[in-house]
């Protein structure tokens, strides 16, 4: 079967699928339903099939790169917090979430070496762990895949640009009184539709202008349930977003939501279902309250780029070759990554002064 015949094969079932969904709602699908399935429909979603996502370049088929495929000094420098956690919690077990190629847990082992006894991956997409056991089959026994949580766990979680691909819900705003915008079939596609609803942002938006955004339930509830299960030890989250005030800004009047597909990005999380990433901003402080509500402190929040610092990546880059050097300052330069990624992380047990957090927190904005 070609490429082509692939592609349109995925999309029709996974249309299938979700129409079927749309019908036993009444017409009507929330988007975090629809999100949902488009994303993780198993065989069909866009993270449970067989497609590449990872990757530097378009023409390896891939539709975005994160920060351990573009550099190796990202995992390097976060091994260095990982540590830091590690020996401050008395722990030496890691746990990521969402492990995508497995480039981040190949750099974190590698750094760190026999200080991790174990790393766990929680991963959901058949395809995505196979790729990950062929990526670490040098680190033996020592990994270990889980589709789920466990009910009680130590260790450091980390979490790359996984919060971000939780379903979110749509508000919008519409002649002053706010809507839940969900998905409904009409004619030949995939279409918006809103209804009245209770649901409001954590913030009032000011003005009376048309607004649409993102609320995160399943983020904050993944948050809660692990503060529920963890012991004792720290969790790191690294992505893109913002606190409250400025998730929530008057401005920001078109919300965050976007897709990613051969590192080119649109706005219609509609078309194409199954073949392209969906995602949104995350809400930081919506994160840090959910977490505080379950006994899980707030350790530190700052960018990525002054995170990456913290933790010797500067030094680093002045030790690699040219061309490494030029990949590295991506992550930590305001107008690429730097800036827009930031980096939260809890603790359950005593606080400690966190390397990634030393100089330049933002706890107090949030």
């Amino acid at each position: 079967m070609t490429s082509d015949n692939k592609t349109s094969s995925v999309t029709s079932a996974l249309e299938k699928l979700l129409r079927a969904a749309i019908d036993r709602a009444g017409g009507w699908l929330p988007f975090d339903r629809f999100m949902a399935q488009a994303l993780y429909a198993p065989r069909l979603g866009y993270y449970a099939n067989a497609s590449r996502k990872f990757g530097r370049m378009p023409a390896s088929g891939s539709d975005f790169v994160t920060a351990p495929e573009m550099s190796p000094l990202f995992g390097q420098a976060l091994a260095v917090a990982v540590a830091d956690a590690l020996d401050a919690t008395g722990c030496d077990e890691v746990w990521e979430f969402g492990a995508g190629s497995g480039a981040l847990a190949g750099q974190v082992l590698q750094a760190l070496g026999p200080r991790v006894r174990r790393y766990h991956i929680v991963e959901v997409s058949t395809s995505l762990r196979e790729r990950q056991r062929e990526a670490l089959a040098a680190f033996g026994d020592r990994v270990a895949w889980a589709l789920e949580l466990p009910e009680r766990m130590t260790g450091v979680v980390l979490g790359n640009e996984v919060l971000d691909a939780m379903p979110v819900k749509l508000l919008a705003r519409l002649d002053g009184a706010w809507h839940e915008r969900g998905v409904q079939w009409k004619g030949e596609r995939f279409a918006w539709a809103e209804r009245p609803t209770e649901l409001r942002p954590s913030l009032d938006v000011g003005g009376t202008h048309d607004y649409l955004t993102e609320i995160h339930p399943h983020a904050e509830a993944f948050v809660r349930t692990l503060a529920d299960r963890l012991e004792r030890g720290a969790a790191f989250f690294i992505d893109y977003g913002f606190p409250e005030a400025e998730y929530y800004h008057p401005q920001r009047h078109m919300g965050t939501l976007m897709c990613h597909r051969a590192h080119l990005a649109d706005t219609d999380p509609l078309a194409d279902v199954g073949h392209k990433d969906i995602t949104a901003h995350v809400n930081f402080t919506a994160l840090a309250l959910a977490a505080q509500a379950q006994g899980l402190a707030t350790l530190g929040y700052t960018s990525q780029g002054r995170f990456l610092i913290n933790c010797g990546i500067a030094e680093r880059m002045a030790q690699a070759p040219l061309a490494a050097r030029a990949d590295a300052q991506r992550l930590v330069a305001e107008h690429e990554m730097g800036e827009l990624f930031k980096v939260i992380a809890f603790h359950r047990g005593p606080f400690w002064d966190a390397i990634g957090f030393r100089a330049g927190d933002r706890t107090p904005t949030l």
